[in-house]
């Protein structure tokens, strides 16, 4: 039974015993005492709006990391790890169930743990880097992976994102972990035993290991990968422990044993110490990485730790985790979906990761993943835009443009290092996933208002994505069948180019915000190119099924054509997935489908059709299209992002009260915070900011505008503190699981009829106060000013239908 709550405004937070002043910092450059004794908690300069703490009771209780690990090749339920780390931290830590290598690094039906390890996975599908696991074990030695792993169950089995505590049952031993960015304490509580080790696996394609008995320390490297490296990739670690050695082994390639020796160097080499201990013993271990060098891994675990207790690191790493999300204070709704609330919440603050460290001056510095070398700035990682654009990065400028800002100049020093913008960086550019989305990203941010990086090399960067073809380091970066898009308007379905129409509609959407940000910036020419291009949706837009379909060289459609076949000249869905990917010109969409009551009725075809589908394509049905099968909302396909922004598009028709109910089915239906909490793959964030923005009442159907589009709140009662220190109250008194529908809605207690939101008017804060009905109130909203922006309308102009299709000029080779 779900329950009610009141989250009280006059709670008090006994563990939080540091001063606001001390966690509103300074930047580590200028006050490095204050990085000495908070570690990692002021690196760098946190945003400038603190929220109540001391009136916001412990949020951090809330957050299940385990929401979404019940996930399989076959099926994802989120395709997550319980990623133990701070926000955006360089390293997380996780426990491992699967063997080294397996992107599923935790399957939560597993029943045994071979380590934990710290990570640098953003997704199952790239795999980690620079990866290495401890695990404690008693009695005889084991070592090798699959031979020491040991049962464990959940039920003796605490995750929270600052700390990690799991009993490893075949050895009587409690291993712990609690995070900093850079570092983490290990605590290993052991039963009374003449044979207890502490094994260091430094993971296979190249590893050292040296064992410094008289400091009690161990050094080495990993550098196992999946791409996307230098050729001197190595992540360095150091740890330090509070026991002596009375043993001191390491392992070679193959596991072979070398007793007594104290370092061992080659594809796949481990450590291993032990000693004695007494009944309840706690050993800990501090330990750091660096991708810089030995010596500034030595730096960080100083900087990070230094003499702090493994409680205090703790303590420090549950401060920051409540400041965040107290950025966002539930004060009142159901118990069981605030908890879905902030564990969401939590997803969206872990990508991308932060690839920089502070030398030894405290200048921020980073090793670059595109040429290795070590330089000053900015870098981030782990992030597919194809992902993020939608909902991850608007937060981020309506929460965290200072964060926002730094990736920015991030994505400065990526195109300056490699010659490209990133689309999937993880570390440097991977091969996966189409688009031209790091545009959109450059482009909001700028149009939301942020100015502290240097827009003028990213829009070149951006502009050089839609002018080069020639020298693209992988195929993800840049844009693929350029020469035709440019020339033709879409990309051929027969020239050799999969998924095609994909990367039409998504570079579209691309040239719309350069259109918008080269007019920003008074680049008129271009702007004007821009904007034509944009346009280019209509080209496949089907004039006799109404769908977006393929498009040949010579300027037929694709045939035979089956809407309901997945990939094809379609990414991870199907023509009724993508052809809602016109997220700038609904309005002319509409139109070119043949107006409004078609529109509508095509989007109702979606959700009242059984799920049907054409595998085809992939020769067997990926889980992709088996999310969307089992959930029984029909070809609605809310566990993969091409769809995610299509019940939002109710808004611009005569019907908005159908978004308002069916968001509400998706949010109680497809979330909770559980193993099995998500709907398909979680994807650094995107499928979880997707219920954050939701379960507030709106959501950025276009970036590169100024507009939010109405939802249905979720709860009672929300205040958002936002980055100018500012708040936005949001209520909805009597909000239930039966009351979707808004009748009257309010702005500054001034009725407001629009179904959209100003960011500016929102980001200065204010009052929404909806009025909540279990009928829809059908006069609503209903004006034409009332309906988000659209290209065509905001420009009054129509854009040409869809017609039967003509010979285009013959493409560039």
């Amino acid at each position: 039974m779900r329950k009610k709550i009141l989250l009280n405004s006059t709670a008090l937070l006994a563990t939080l015993t540091l001063s606001l002043s001390v966690l509103s910092g300074c930047d580590s450059a200028k006050n490095s005492n204050a990085a000495n004794n908070l570690g990692s908690a002021t690196a760098e300069k946190p945003v400038p709006a603190t929220p109540d703490l001391v009136n916001t009771p412990d949020l951090v209780q809330h957050v299940n990391p385990l929401m979404g690990t019940d996930s399989s090749f076959e099926l994802s339920y989120g395709n997550t790890y319980p990623a133990i780390a701070l926000p955006w931290g360089m390293n997380f830590w996780a426990p491992m169930t699967a063997p080294m290598g397996d992107g599923w690094t935790y399957k939560y039906d597993d029943h045994k743990i071979r380590g934990i390890k710290q990570t640098h996975q953003p997704s199952p599908w790239l795999n980690d880097y620079g990866a290495f696991s401890l695990m404690a074990v008693t009695g005889k030695l084991k070592f090798q992976q699959d031979e020491r792993a040991s049962w464990f169950s959940h039920k003796a089995e605490s995750a929270k994102p600052h700390h990690y505590s799991v009993y490893l049952a075949d050895y009587d031993v409690t291993a712990e972990v609690t995070p900093t960015e850079r570092a983490a304490q290990f605590r290993f509580t052991f039963p009374k035993t003449e044979q207890a080790y502490l094994i260091l696996d430094a993971f296979d394609k190249g590893s050292k290991v040296k064992i410094l008995p008289k400091q009690r320390k161990i050094i080495g490297y990993a550098r196992n990968n999946h791409g996307g490296v230098p050729a001197n990739f190595h992540n360095y670690f150091v740890l330090e422990f509070d026991k002596d050695f009375t043993v001191s082994h390491s392992w070679h390639d193959g596991w072979k044993l070398q007793p007594n020796q104290l370092e061992s160097e080659g594809q796949h080499v481990g450590a291993i110490i032990g000693f004695a201990t007494e009944k309840g013993e706690q050993v800990h271990v501090k330990v750091a990485s660096s991708f810089i060098s030995e010596a500034q891994a030595e730096l960080n675990l100083q900087r990070e730790i230094g003499a702090d207790s493994f409680a205090q690191t703790q303590q420090k790493a549950h401060q920051i985790w409540q400041q965040q999300l107290a950025r966002i204070d539930i004060q009142q709704g159901d118990l069981d979906q605030i908890r879905t609330f902030y564990s969401s919440l939590y997803r969206v603050l872990l990508f991308p990761r932060k690839f920089y460290e502070f030398d030894s001056t405290n200048q921020i510095v980073h090793y670059s993943p595109y040429n290795g070398e070590v330089l000053p700035g900015y870098m981030f990682t782990d992030n597919g835009f194809w992902d993020t654009f939608r909902a991850v990065f608007p937060f981020f400028n309506l929460m965290y443009p200072e964060l926002n800002g730094q990736i920015m100049q991030g994505l400065v020093n990526t195109y300056k290092e490699s010659g490209w913008l990133p689309e999937w960086a993880s570390p440097g550019h991977r091969g996966v996933m189409i688009g031209s989305n790091s545009a959109i990203n450059i482009a909001d941010a700028y149009l939301k208002g942020g100015r502290d990086f240097d827009i003028e090399t990213l829009y070149q960067a951006a502009k050089k994505n839609a002018e080069v073809e020639q020298g693209r380091p992988v195929s993800s970066v840049g844009r693929e069948g350029l020469s035709y898009y440019n020339s033709l308007g879409y990309v051929p379905y027969d020239v050799g180019i999969h998924e095609n129409a994909a990367r039409t509609l998504e570079y579209a959407f691309a040239d719309f915000n350069l259109y918008q940000l080269a007019s920003k910036l008074g680049k008129t020419e271009d702007a004007a190119v821009f904007a034509q291009r944009s346009q280019n949706y209509l080209k496949l837009l089907d004039p006799e099924t109404k769908w977006m379909r393929g498009r040949n060289k010579d300027g037929s459609f694709q045939s035979p054509f089956n809407p309901l076949k997945w990939g094809d000249a379609f990414t991870e869905g199907n023509s009724l997935h993508y052809s809602w990917s016109v997220f700038h010109d609904i309005a002319g969409l509409q139109q070119a489908m043949g107006g409004e009551d078609i529109f509508l009725n095509k989007l109702n075809e979606v959700f009242e059709m059984p799920p049907t589908f054409d595998d085809s394509y992939y020769g067997f049905t990926i889980h992709e299209i088996r999310e969307m099968q089992v959930v029984n909302m029909g070809n609605y396909a809310h566990g993969n992002q091409p769809i995610q922004h299509m019940i939002y598009l109710y808004n611009y028709t005569s019907e908005p009260w159908q978004a308002q109910a069916r968001l509400r089915d998706v949010m109680t239906k497809l979330y909770s915070a559980t193993p099995d909490g998500y709907s398909g793959d979680e994807d650094n964030g995107q499928t979880s900011a997707w219920y954050v923005f939701s379960a507030l009442g709106f959501y950025p159907v276009t970036p590169g505008t100024d507009q939010y589009v109405l939802g249905s709140p979720l709860f009672e009662k929300v205040k958002l503190t936002l980055p100018n220190g500012k708040t936005l109250q949001i209520n909805a008194p009597g909000n239930s699981a039966k009351t979707p529908y808004i009748q009257a809605l309010s702005w500054q207690q001034q009725t407001y009829p629009k179904n959209w939101f100003s960011h500016h008017e929102l980001s200065q804060g204010g009052q929404l106060d909806f009025q909540l009905s279990d009928t829809p109130n059908k006069q609503r909203g209903l004006a034409t000013a009332d309906r988000p922006y659209s290209m065509s309308t905001a420009n009054h102009t129509a854009p040409t239908t869809a017609t039967t299709p003509t010979t285009p000029e013959k493409a560039k080779p």
